[in-house]
């Protein structure tokens, strides 16, 4: 006779502490993003003809041009930074291995 009215297999295997290293790493890259698309705001302004948003930084479309590709390079690391921290953080040691590509497709 089964009962699996109160049965949780998640209670049975042991959890371990949260990892604050990779939620700091998480934060961090997170910001590394958001660095980035300032940067690249600030770079298309000037390269749109708005005024200079960082003053004499990027007075040229040299030099906002520069900031666009600096600033498209933060995001996208800081991107990828973030997504890698979430997939580790998801991924316990103790649970079943799974492949990384039949993970969510959220992160």
């Amino acid at each position: 006779m089964k009962q699996t009215d109160g049965f949780n297999a998640s209670h049975l295997r042991p959890r371990r502490p949260g990892s604050l290293r990779l939620r700091f790493a998480a934060y961090l890259t997170a910001l590394v993003a958001v660095f980035g698309i300032l940067l690249m705001m600030a770079g298309a302004s000037t390269l749109l003809g708005r005024p200079p948003a960082l003053g004499s930084l990027n007075d040229s479309t040299t030099d906002a041009s520069v900031l666009l590709v600096l600033g498209l390079v933060l995001f996208w690391g800081g991107v990828l930074g973030w997504r890698k921290s979430r997939r580790r953080m998801r991924q316990r040691k103790a649970d079943l291995a799974m492949s990384p590509h039949l993970m969510k497709k959220r992160d």
